[in-house]
């Protein structure tokens, strides 16, 4: 068995701690003079924060005023002021303090006197687009609310926010999806590369005859004399449904033998079929095929399952053993 991955996995994937901090160098140039921070959430989308924190002193980030009086408590309760970050809404509605908030908050000395603010934030809502107006709407009501408040370093821009220039870099950019070789932004190419692949057995090679279904429901039909293999991994494991073939749809591809190949028939909750009729050389059982890589990177796998690269990595299953290569000190 390759990789000598336990029986019960669905199979591997790799991230190469090497290339995430290559794309944090690359950000970080890109950015300079501001500060290039790295996102760790949703467990480092989905591909594991414990390799990737070793130590870390962290303050939290305030969302709404409540939260800013509870943690001011804290500071009572201690006898000195308390690191803190404040998230302030400049358009996205979704976490942030209010413009209200903001103007109360402002107007309570001994609760900011209670903070030791690090960091003040908000986040873009149309960032992946640069032609999008919301931007530089975002980026005025911040900088309005954030006169408000003591004069702290200020944050604004994520992954895409980061490639909309300087105007929207402040003192620090918040890189996540990026880090990971994510190029979600629209208006040109991000400067970081591929960071992981993901890979799934072979367990078994069937041939079918022209006018032989594939999978539930009988959605595909062999047209010719065909090799389909059969690999362990579906819709249990995060392969989307949606990225089934059926007649008068194509499917997504991987690769097998370094070759692409469509998924064919439906994802089923364990398994997808692959048609390797014209894949060249012998395959074996155990063989991997890979699912996500160089050549079939996340945002190719989004597309055909009708959604965005940042789902696809955060659904990637617990089934999925992961290693991380690489890491060295930066």
């Amino acid at each position: 068995m390759p990789h000598n991955l336990p029986p019960d996995a669905t199979g591997l994937i790799t991230i190469d701690l090497d290339a995430v901090q290559a794309n944090w160098r690359a950000l970080a140039a890109l950015v300079a003079p501001a500060a290039c921070g790295a996102v760790v959430k949703a467990d480092a989308y989905g591909l594991g924060a414990a390799p990737l924190l070793l130590a870390a002193g962290v303050a939290p980030v305030l969302s709404s005023l409540a939260e800013v009086e509870e943690w001011a408590c804290e500071a009572f309760r201690v006898g000195r002021a308390v690191p803190a970050a404040l998230q302030i809404d400049s358009g996205l509605n979704r976490l942030g303090l209010s413009a209200a908030e903001v103007k109360a908050l402002a107007a309570k000395p001994e609760v900011l006197a209670a903070l030791d603010l690090r960091l003040v934030m908000s986040h873009l809502a149309c960032a992946d687009d640069p032609s999008d107006p919301h931007n530089a709407k975002q980026r005025a009501a911040f900088n309005r609310r954030r006169a408000m408040l003591p004069p702290v370093p200020a944050s604004l821009a994520a992954s895409d926010g980061l490639m909309l220039g300087p105007p929207y870099h402040f003192d620090l950019v918040r890189p996540g999806y990026a880090l990971y070789g994510g190029q979600a932004f629209r208006g040109g190419a991000t400067p970081v590369s591929p960071v992981v692949t993901v890979q799934a057995r072979i367990l078994q090679i069937r041939t079918l005859k022209a006018g032989e279904s594939v999978g539930y429901s009988a959605t595909w039909v062999a047209k010719r004399p065909s090799r389909i293999a059969i690999v362990s991994a579906g819709y249990a494991d995060g392969m989307a449904r949606a990225l089934s073939a059926a007649s008068g749809k194509k499917g997504a591809s991987v690769m097998v033998a370094g070759q692409r190949a469509p998924i064919v028939g439906r994802v089923s909750m364990d398994l997808i079929t692959v048609d390797v009729t014209d894949v060249t050389g012998e395959l074996r059982r155990g063989e991997l095929v890979t699912l996500i890589g160089p050549e079939l990177p996340i945002e190719a796998m989004g597309r055909a399952a009708g959604t965005i690269g940042y789902e696809v990595l955060t659904r990637l299953g617990p089934r999925f053993v992961r290693r991380h290569t690489g890491g060295g000190r930066i």
